[in-house]
C-alpha cells in the first residue's frame, strides 16, 4: 500500500554532467524499500541515468504510474538537474533528454498530480535534491508572475534541497542534501517510538545546514503525520506502556533508595543491611535509566539516577515523558 518512484539522472543530453544522482537514487531505493527490521516498506520504480535513458516521455509515464490506484502513501523522490522557465516563471525537473522548451516535468504539473488523487491516495510525499526545487508548491499568478501564489493539496507533503533561488550542492558522491536524508532516514531522525517522519527528516536537515548554506524547503498540508520509515525504538515500546504504572500522574514523583542500584558496592556497610537486593527494583531502576538516557525522565535533587536513588530521593517525568504517559493511557503506544 506504499509505493515511490525513485528518480536519478547524471548524464545530460543538454546540461552538464552531475555526479551523485544515480548514487542518491540507488541508495534512497535501498533505504525506503525496507524498515530497518527488514520488513517489506515501499514498493518502489527507479529510474536512473546509468541503467536507461530517462526522457521526459518516461518521467511523464512513471509520475501517472504513480498517481494511479488507491494506495496508502506515494512518493517521488527526484535527483537531478532543476530550472525555472524564465518565460513562465515555473520550476522544471530536467530529464535526460531535456532542452529549452522541453525540459521534462513541470513542478506545476507534479503538484497538480498531487492535489488530485486525495483521499484515493491517502499522502502524497515529494522530495526533490535539485537546484531551484524550493519552487515546488507555488503556481505563477495569472498576470504577476514574480508573485506566484501557493495552492498544496490535502494530504501532500514537499521536502526539497534548497529554495527557488538556489542551487543544491554535491560533496563525495552524494548530493549533500540527500546525504543527510539518508542518514535521517537510517534513524537519526527518528523519534522515540523510532517513527520517522518528512516533518523530523526536515528538522535534522534544517538543523545541520547553516544560514550560508543551501536552505531546505517544509511545505505541508496534512492533518496527520506520515511515517516514511520505522527503526528499532530508542525505548522499547512494552516500558513506555508501563509509564502510568510508575507515574500514577504526571507530576508524581517515583521513589527511590539504594535497593534500586545493582552495583553493592556502591553501598555503605548499614545501606546494605537497610536495602537487601532487589531484583525487582533494579529491573526497575534499568528501565527508568534508559528513560532518563532519551530526556523522558530526571533525578530528584539529584544530578544523575544514581544519587537519585543512593540518596532515596526519586525521580519525575519531563515534559516529553508526560507526553508519553499520556500517549500510554490512550492505547497509542
Amino acid at each position: 500500500m506504499k509505493k515511490a518512484l525513485i528518480i536519478g539522472i547524471d548524464a545530460y543530453e543538454h546540461a552538464p554532467r552531475l555526479s551523485g544522482c544515480v548514487n542518491d537514487a540507488v541508495a534512497m531505493r535501498t533505504v525506503l524499500e525496507q524498515q530497518a527490521n527488514g520488513d517489506p516498506n515501499f514498493d518502489v520504480r527507479m529510474l536512473n541515468s546509468d541503467d536507461m535513458k530517462v526522457t521526459s516521455e518516461a518521467m511523464v509515464g512513471a509520475l501517472q504510474g504513480l498517481f494511479s490506484g488507491d494506495c496508502e502513501t506515494a512518493l517521488l523522490y527526484f535527483a537531478g538537474h532543476g530550472t525555472i522557465d524564465k518565460l513562465s516563471e515555473t520550476g522544471h525537473l530536467v530529464s535526460q533528454d531535456g532542452k529549452k522548451g522541453s525540459l521534462g516535468l513541470s513542478l506545476v504539473d507534479i503538484l497538480s498530480a498531487a492535489n488530485r488523487v486525495h483521499p484515493r491516495v491517502k499522502s502524497s510525499v515529494i522530495i526533490l535534491d535539485s537546484c531551484t526545487s524550493g519552487a515546488l508548491g507555488e503556481v505563477p499568478a495569472v498576470g504577476n508572475t514574480s508573485s506566484p501564489t501557493s495552492h498544496i493539496g490535502t494530504g501532500v507533503t514537499i521536502l526539497t534541497a534548497c529554495t527557488r533561488e538556489q542551487s543544491a550542492g554535491e560533496v563525495k558522491g552524494h548530493g549533500i542534501f540527500t546525504g543527510l536524508l539518508l542518514d535521517g532516514l537510517r534513524g537519526t531522525a527518528a523519534d522515540i517510538r523510532g517513527h520517522i517522519s518528512p516533518a523530523s527528516l526536515y528538522s535534522l536537515i534544517d538543523q545541520t545546514l547553516g544560514p550560508w548554506e543551501q536552505r531546505p524547503v517544509y511545505k505541508a498540508n496534512v492533518d496527520s503525520f506520515v511515517t516514511l520509515r520505522q527503526v528499532a525504538p530508542k525505548i522499547p515500546l512494552d516500558v513506555l506502556r508501563r509509564l502510568p504504572e510508575y507515574f500514577p500522574s504526571a507530576s508524581h514523583i517515583y521513589p527511590l533508595d539504594p535497593s534500586y542500584e545493582p552495583d553493592r558496592t556502591a553501598l555503605n556497610p548499614d545501606q546494605l543491611s537497610n536495602y537487601p537486593e532487589n531484583k525487582s527494583h533494579q529491573l526497575i531502576f534499568k528501565e527508568l535509566q534508559a528513560c532518563n538516557r532519551h530526556g523522558l525522565i530526571v533525578p530528584v535533587e539529584a544530578e544523575h539516577m544514581f544519587f537519585a536513588a543512593m540518596n532515596s530521593t526519586g525521580c519525575r517525568l519531563t515534559a516529553v515523558g508526560a507526553h508519553y504517559r499520556t500517549l500510554a493511557v490512550a492505547r497509542r503506544i
